[in-house]
């Protein structure tokens, strides 16, 4: 019996394009679900939803670009969480459509996330105005920093115009963050030795703004202690592009105390960076950033999944164990396998 295979992938082509424009067009008028769906196939590793993520992405690429993205770090129970609340649900009350997408921890054993934030911001995930999407971090830190910042892409396009971008708040996780958000934010404790001592100098000289969090009760005088010390160590800092100071500033995240002036040092700094160009600068650096950032990503992935090069791999790591190949020997040797073409 004859069949007709010869015009199946004609037929399957198009009801992907068909798809494709019935998710975007879903994800553009709002629907939370859509927007989900196009996350999770970005998130996706399997290799046939690759293919429908990147033709997504480009359907939202002209539309993204128009939100604040805002990153916050902070050290496991700094109070991320209820501060990103009262922060959403003022932002909310001003107008802002507001997408939080936050990098849970994962196990190194059992590959487990936490994934509770929808669960810690009991308010807000009942707002129709707000978007909230825990994402497992993984081992790979770069691919879910490439992942979250298609994320923002599409929730740009959903027309959310004020993006939340949540950190682990350990590793390195704060250096991808700060490369795809306008204003980093790192939230501190006072008076539970997460002090001037427990503090990398990195993240400081990242930072735009330094919010002591949990500045309520009895721990209102260390609060203003810390704000004293860290006011006179960022002015040890070198000065940013921007040229805007960074800010150090009390609130409490539990009684909504000090969010509105967080909010206004926001909008004080966007007002400034825009005004002297920097703001738009910094938008093009990132964009060059995960522009070659992606390419590394890619060429590296390819090098290391070569047949060849993962045989060769563990004979070279013996060697260079034993002391019978430096290890810059032993690199020369694996490129050796990677043919260069001029």
């Amino acid at each position: 019996m004859a069949t007709n295979s010869h015009i199946n992938p004609n037929i399957k082509r198009k009801k992907e394009a068909l798809n494709v424009e019935q998710l975007f067009n879903e994800l553009q008028s709002g629907q939370v679900s859509a927007l989900s769906r196009a996350i999770t196939l970005v998130e996706s590793k399997a290799s046939g939803d690759s293919a429908f993520a990147k033709a997504v992405l480009q359907q939202a690429l002209p539309y993204s670009g128009t939100s604040f993205r805002l990153g916050i770090t902070g050290v496991p129970g700094v109070g991320k969480s209820t501060f990103i609340e009262s922060l959403g649900r003022q932002l909310i009350a001003r107008g802002k459509k507001v997408a939080v997408l936050a990098i849970d921890p994962s196990s190194n054993i059992s590959r487990g996330s936490i994934l509770g934030d929808k669960t810690r911001m009991e308010e807000l995930v009942k707002s129709d105005q707000a978007f909230i999407r825990p994402s497992p971090a993984g081992t790979t830190l770069g691919g879910v920093a490439r992942k979250t910042r298609e994320a923002i892409i599409l929730c740009e396009a959903a027309g959310y115009d004020f993006i939340i971008v949540e950190t682990v708040g350990v590793g390195q996780s704060e250096t991808a963050v700060h490369s795809m958000t306008d204003f980093f934010l790192l939230l501190k404790l006072a008076g539970a030795g997460d002090d001037l001592q427990g503090i990398k100098r990195g993240i400081m000289e990242m930072a735009d703004a330094i919010i002591i969090n949990k500045a309520d009760g009895n721990n209102q005088i260390a609060a203003k202690h810390a704000c004293r010390e860290f006011k006179n160590a960022v002015h040890l800092m070198p000065d940013k592009d921007h040229g805007w100071p960074t800010q150090v500033l009390t609130c409490s995240g539990l009684n909504n105390v000090g969010i509105k002036e967080v909010i206004e040092e926001i909008e004080n700094y966007t007002a400034h960076s825009k005004a002297n160009k920097s703001f738009i600068k910094k938008r093009h650096i990132q964009e060059l950033y995960w522009f070659h950032q992606t390419v590394e990503d890619a060429i590296t992935s390819n090098f290391y999944n070569r047949q060849e090069v993962i045989s060769k791999l563990a004979v070279l790591e013996k060697e260079v164990l034993s002391k019978k190949k430096s290890p810059f020997d032993a690199a020369s040797e694996l490129l050796g396998l990677w043919s260069f073409k001029k």
